[in-house]
């Protein structure tokens, strides 16, 4: 399966490692996987992949507010029926509501969310990326 795993931390800072865990989880699964920095990616090539996974950190403790350059990144293509995943980056107390926000960024692009979990660590993430398609 092709799969796209968007990349959103709360900074430009590049790939977090964390995400390229994830990544080698899907590959160890035999899928295809491309990553994709939601700051400085092509949005435009995500609705080709067949499953989208996207990992994300909040930007604020409380509110749980999503990167800017990751509602960017959904609206720029037809998602609409699109499989897909949720992850968010533990990052204080309040990091249930910022998945839901997340959650709910991506439902409105119309996608089809099947899979929805909170990354501890990059070793928790790789072993979350081998559970897709099981």
């Amino acid at each position: 399966m092709r799969v796209v795993v968007i990349a959103a931390p709360a900074k430009r800072k590049g790939i977090p490692d964390y995400v390229t865990a994830l990544a080698k989880g899907m590959e160890a699964m035999g899928h295809r996987v491309d990553v994709l920095d939601a700051w400085t990616g092509d949005a435009y090539r995500v609705p080709a992949y067949e499953y989208i996974a996207v990992v994300a950190e909040s930007l604020t403790v409380f509110g749980g507010k999503m990167p800017e350059a990751l509602h960017r990144v959904l609206s720029a293509g037809t998602l609409v029926g699109k499989k897909s995943a949720a992850f968010l980056k533990k990052t204080g107390p309040f990091t249930d509501k910022a998945l839901t926000n997340l959650m709910r960024g991506m439902e409105k692009e119309g996608m089809y969310i099947n899979w929805s979990d909170i990354i501890l660590s990059a070793a928790h993430a790789q072993e979350l990326g081998k559970r897709i398609g099981a």
